[in-house]
């Protein structure tokens, strides 16, 4: 498969190698990065993690469009079915895999209704599922890890069809029960509230201009099955990934991230889904980068595993990183100039901020230019990129008094 000679049509079919699929995911990613601001480096791996038949999280704060992005995503698979449950502690297990049919209990027969629950699911969204009770979470472990739920009036164990749930919190889980759900979530992805004061300007916009009307790129459940099933366990595996995830576990260990075997393990169908979305045979290093969203448990181990998954993705890495550092030094200045006089945001704002950001976004796109001639994967290098845009933004909207609409850094 090649990234560049297919393109989807509306209504084509799969020829049963993937490659229409493949196009029709990358689509999907194009066309939910551009509706959802700062969230790029978001909608990939979750579309990653559905064709591995994985699970993910999306960590944030309320008000980031965690739900209404797993919405606008879950619902671009057609034909399939799709559940979506908002768990508090008080949820019952039979609300979510089948409640007690009545009518039959009236006639002296204890069933459950499959129908429109978990149980009968291919596409399951969760949100809020750190929230729910022992009991929940008990029948949801057995849904995530082995896709059976166990009937409330005993009996064989029913298989369920889930291919992926992606699941929302506002908050890491507390307690050995929660902990134990949240291991089975293989990507994990903070969201936060958006930075860019221009793009802020356009989610404003967005309130009152009509969103373009073009249809959505969508793919059918039986190709996306396909994937799963057959074209993603396809997918090669050079005996160079091996050695790279082999010296990084390596360099995790010795930094003190210990991560299971399992989750290791479930890595690699998880680049195999990276590669057939970008319409490749084979994993590269370039695809390595998608672990920065699966080998940390703390937001404290997340700074040291993005070191070490991108430097060994992209050497250049390690200097954006270090420019990053800086980036985020000066808007924490910025933040603690808050209330002071404007003669002395004006003096910081010349002397320091728009000294050093051009500079560092000069040097950001020297980067760029450098890795793509070298085949390199730049996504890290343009993630902080952005956020020096973000932060200059700041600057000149909170200090100088700019037009965000009129911004262009």
């Amino acid at each position: 498969m090649t990234t560049t000679a297919l393109q989807p049509t509306p209504g084509q079919a799969d020829p049963g190698d993937g490659s229409v699929t493949a196009a029709r995911l990358r689509a999907i990613v194009d066309e939910l990065s551009d509706r959802y601001m700062e969230r790029s480096a978001v909608v990939q791996p979750l579309v990653a993690a559905m064709l591995a038949g994985q699970h993910s999280l999306l960590l944030g704060p309320p008000g980031t469009a965690k739900s209404e992005l797993a919405r606008d995503l879950t619902s671009r698979i057609t034909g399939a079915q799709l559940w979506e449950i908002l768990l508090s502690k008080y949820s019952d297990p039979k609300k979510m895999f089948g409640p007690i049919d009545v009518a039959a209990l009236m006639k002296g027969t204890y069933t459950q209704v499959w129908d429109g629950r978990a149980t009968t699911a291919h596409i399951g969204f969760i949100d809020e599922i750190f929230k729910c009770g022992s009991g929940a979470l008990n029948e949801l472990l057995g849904l995530l890890n082995e896709r059976l739920y166990h009937p409330e009036n005993g009996g064989s164990p029913i298989v369920c069809p889930l291919i992926s749930a992606i699941t929302a919190s506002n908050e890491l889980p507390s307690g050995e029960e929660s902990a134990a759900v949240y291991d089975r979530l293989l990507v994990r992805i903070q969201v936060d509230y958006l930075e860019d004061p221009s793009n802020f300007a356009k989610l404003v916009r967005s309130a009152f201009v009509p969103a373009s009307a073009a249809a959505p790129t969508t793919v059918p459940l039986d190709d996306l099955q396909a994937a799963v099933q057959r074209h993603v366990p396809g997918i090669g595996v050079p005996d160079s990934v091996v050695d790279a995830l082999c010296t990084l576990r390596a360099s995790l260990r010795q930094a003190g991230i210990i991560v299971s075997d399992r989750r290791w393990r479930q890595s690699v169908r998880l680049l195999q889904a990276c590669a057939f979305l970008a319409g490749r045979s084979a994993i590269n290093v370039n695809d390595l980068q998608v672990l920065t969203h699966v080998l940390w448990s703390s937001p404290e181990e997340l700074p040291t595993v993005k070191q070490e998954v991108l430097t060994m993705v992209n050497p250049d890495a390690r200097e954006a990183l270090k420019l990053l550092d800086g980036i985020v030094a000066l808007e924490a200045e910025l933040d603690a100039l808050k209330g002071k006089s404007r003669e002395a945001l004006d003096e910081w704002a010349v002397k320091e901020a728009t000294k050093k950001l051009p500079a560092a976004g000069r040097r950001l796109e020297e980067m760029i230019a450098e890795s793509r001639a070298a085949g390199r994967s730049t996504t890290q290098i343009e993630e902080v990129n952005a956020k020096r845009r973000a932060v200059h933004g700041r600057v000149l909207v909170e200090v100088l008094g700019m037009d965000p609409s009129m911004i262009n850094i």
